[in-house]
């Protein structure tokens, strides 16, 4: 064989074997691994509920890591409720990633966001409170521990079950104070997890909603450190909004007492810091594990609280304290550090999973995908933003003013949020604001149609606007502990 001829057949048997072994390496390559997504959720927590969110008042570190390394939405929503129950609604609309008028409560026919996963072929893992009925946590996860089907409870008593194989099993109460017992059932499971399954992990506290019991060690903090009554605090409120002795507004008397409400503050704080403590725990599971860098962390809340504010104590109102939420994201691919005034909803969160994840957001979701905000692609989804509360309440806002009008008593209020964010000054009764009241009852008026609302912005027979509270009794509900009831509520 010549030198030529031996050399070209080197040459082929050496391109052969690359080329070989180029295709078992394509062949052999994984797929892009797909990112675990670890949604924690607490309960009635206002937006300004956290230290990172210019709060000195709280203890909170952990979620503030969570700022610092994410990306957070300071303008985050829920759209409302039909009944006093908001955190019902709040969490339909949150897992079905449709608006208040076209979700049903108990989420039936709704494919719900862990149902979407699921079918995607992540494990799907659910603990604490489910406030939309079995059949929908049933068909959400494919196992749980430790849920909650239900609204509220004495957080030393939960009564939850477990989830196994399709089917409701180890109905107990639980053992533990509810943050540690829904944060065992989370360490748990990802201790478990193989690390080549993709895991969806929704985290539902009920922590801050009361009753507002922190464990002893969580309150030191706030002993010596009273933390101050919110800038908007008021005896009561101005004018009977139709909510003034609903159950959340029963908690503490009227006129409110600021030294009763300081305290119910300091509790409230300890009850998130005490939730802070055991979210650091589920985060530290995650770098043992080493799943930290594949792990997008997800925090929010149902909806916020007044707790003094205005006058009022719950969540039964449209004012900003009542109806943001806190909104982080965090994890790779997401920006450190980084905030946005965007005007978003809670249920935009079901669509920005799916972006993250790369499945496709099934027929039906109204929500909008935030991550091109992140991504620097825009800085807005929405110009305005609609709020709802049963027939009592409507309300629309943009980037600096929000109307809330009252049917009932064919009441509205208008403020300019760039230069009084704490709604005190209501400026709708001013003359050079008329023709911004029109076109913002105009811009109402359209969310109303675009979201199937059907409630008359005017009455015929207007309820007054006064009210008098003097004397009106508090009755504790079933889930206050003897202690709460001794100190805040009328002996019988």
């Amino acid at each position: 064989m010549s030198a030529h001829l031996r050399n070209s057949v080197f040459f082929l048997l050496v391109s052969s074997c690359t080329l070989l072994l180029l295709s078992q390496t394509v062949t052999a390559a994984e797929p892009a691994k797909r990112p675990n997504i670890l949604f924690l959720f607490s309960d009635d927590q206002r937006a300004d509920a956290l230290a990172a969110y210019d709060n000195p008042h709280i203890q909170t570190p952990n979620l503030d890591q969570l700022v610092k390394t994410g990306f957070s939405f300071r303008n985050a929503f829920c759209m409302g409720s039909i009944h006093g129950a908001v955190c019902q609604p709040s969490r339909a609309m949150l897992n079905s990633g449709r608006s208040l008028y076209h979700v049903p409560m108990d989420l039936k026919g709704v494919i719900t966001l862990p149902q979407l996963m699921k079918q995607a072929g992540y494990e799907t893992f659910g603990t604490g409170k489910w406030h939309n009925n079995r059949d929908s946590f049933q068909k959400s996860f494919t196992t749980g521990t430790a849920a909650f089907i239900g609204g509220m409870s004495n957080h030393l008593q939960v009564p939850v079950v477990d989830l196994k194989a399709g089917k409701f099993t180890n109905k107990r109460t639980g053992e533990k104070f509810s943050s540690e017992l829904f944060v065992d059932a989370t360490v748990d499971f990802l201790k478990q997890q193989p690390a080549e399954k993709p895991f969806y992990a929704y985290v539902a506290f009920t922590a801050p909603h009361d009753p507002r019991m922190p464990p002893e060690s969580a309150m030191k903090a706030y002993e010596n450190n009273v933390p101050p009554l919110p800038k908007n605090f008021m005896p009561q409120h101005p004018f009977n909004n139709g909510w003034l002795t609903g159950r959340d507004e029963a908690l503490t008397d009227w006129p409110r007492q600021p030294d009763i409400l300081r305290e119910q503050i300091a509790e409230y704080y300890g009850m998130i810091t005490h939730m802070d403590s055991q979210i650091g725990r589920i985060l530290q599971t995650l770098k043992d594990r080493k799943l930290d860098g594949n792990t997008i962390v997800i925090f929010s809340s149902d909806h916020g609280l007044a707790l003094g504010s205005h006058g009022l104590l719950g969540k039964q109102n449209l004012y900003e304290h009542s109806m943001k939420s806190p909104l982080i994201f965090q994890g790779p691919g997401i920006p450190e550090n980084k905030s946005s005034d965007a005007l978003v909803y809670l249920y935009d969160i079901f669509p920005t999973v799916c972006d993250l994840t790369q499945i496709q957001v099934p027929a039906g979701v109204e929500g909008s995908n935030l991550a091109p905000i992140w991504r620097g692609k825009t800085d807005r989804i929405r110009d305005t933003l609609f709020t709802t509360y049963e027939d009592l309440m409507r309300a629309v806002r943009d980037d600096r003013w929000k109307l809330i009008r009252y049917p009932q008593i064919n009441k509205t209020q208008l403020f300019d949020l760039k230069t009084d964010p704490h709604e005190l000054q209501d400026l709708s009764e001013h003359p050079e604001q008329q023709e911004r009241i029109k076109k913002m009852l105009v811009d109402l008026k359209q969310w109303q149609m675009k979201t199937d609302d059907k409630q008359p912005l005017t009455s015929d027979h207007p309820r007054p606007e006064a009210i008098d509270l003097t004397g009106r009794k508090r009755k504790p509900d079933q889930h206050q502990p003897d202690w709460i009831v001794k100190k805040y509520f009328d002996s019988e």
